[in-house]
């Protein structure tokens, strides 16, 4: 079955360039791998992957794309056809890729109107082996999205772009796999927008490692540190300069596919966070609302 395998990057459009440029190059540990036509792109240290965030001037902050990856091109043109059978609108369809990296693929409005990219034969970057206490990102781990209609949403990702549910958290938070990771992404209730990008960190010890850096640096922990139940992964999140919330993250579950079978954690504030020792909660991070961009396809 064509389906997605991973996550490539996130596109934002910001009103701050500058400080949102300083921020990912120089305190959360990306490096900066290009700047072509007034975007600005960035990879992590200890993967592959060409770049996992676009950055570009907006009036508005915005999600201008969430890039997912496809294995093969026939994959692309099968899942553009699920999509459209879905009744998505479709931005573009698949197609040669003309921006930084190249590829093909498709650019299509998920239901709620979040834009999303599934391509394949994107270039790959370098990637550098890593050590303990490097404290900078190995790659994007998930992505968590807002949904007024969460168990639609979470149904769409299993239907058309075959994701696997791993767990719930209640019934108010779903965690979804394409790969063996536990999940790659999770959908929670609220306004359609984006609630946080995870970054994979190495171990628990370059998890804190990075939250010392940022302390000194003058990034202050929104919540954090601790584990979560669902995916049984560390955490520590944090606020970019224009408002969009970041998480370090190590020791995602593995899971197997033959064996797992999906269960529903209760929440409870050691369910949340199972240490119960950091600061914060989730009422401490940005509040969701609507995000401006959706249903209006940004640049390419």
């Amino acid at each position: 079955m064509s389906r997605v395998t991973e996550i490539r990057h996130v596109g934002y459009g910001v009103p701050d360039l500058a400080a949102e440029r300083v921020f990912y190059a120089e305190k959360w540990g990306l490096k900066e791998v290009a700047a072509v036509d007034g975007m600005i792109y960035f990879a992590t240290e200890g993967h592959d992957e060409l770049f996992v965030v676009r950055l570009r001037p907006s009036d508005v902050r915005r999600i201008d794309v969430i890039a997912l990856a496809a294995d093969t091109r026939a994959d692309v043109d099968a899942l553009h056809e699920k999509v459209v059978a879905a009744g998505c609108r479709i931005i573009f369809a698949p197609r040669e890729l003309t921006a930084f990296g190249g590829g093909y693929g498709f650019r299509f409005f998920s239901p709620d109107g979040l834009p999303f990219e599934i391509s394949s034969d994107v270039a790959r970057g370098t990637a550098r082996p890593m050590q303990r206490w490097d404290g900078v990102p190995l790659k994007i781990s998930h992505i968590v999205l807002h949904s007024p209609q969460h168990h639609a949403a979470t149904q769409f990702f299993i239907d058309v772009l075959g994701f696997r549910l791993s767990d719930w958290l209640g019934d108010f938070m779903s965690f979804l796999r394409c790969n063996s990771a536990h999940h790659r992404i999770a959908i929670l209730p609220g306004p359609a927008c984006l609630n946080h990008v995870a970054y994979d960190m190495l171990g628990v010890d370059d998890m804190m490692r990075g939250i010392h850096n940022l302390k000194v640096k003058n990034v202050p922990i929104a919540w954090g540190p601790g584990r979560h139940t669902a995916g049984n992964n560390t955490f520590s999140y944090f606020v970019t300069p224009n408002g969009f919330a970041v998480e370090y993250t190590s020791e995602l579950e593995e899971v197997d596919d033959a064996s797992w079978k999906a269960k529903v954690h209760t929440p409870a504030p050691l369910v949340m966070d199972q240490w119960g020792i950091g600061v914060g909660g989730p009422q401490t991070m940005p509040h969701p609302a609507p995000d401006p961009g959706l249903f209006q396809p940004a640049e390419a």
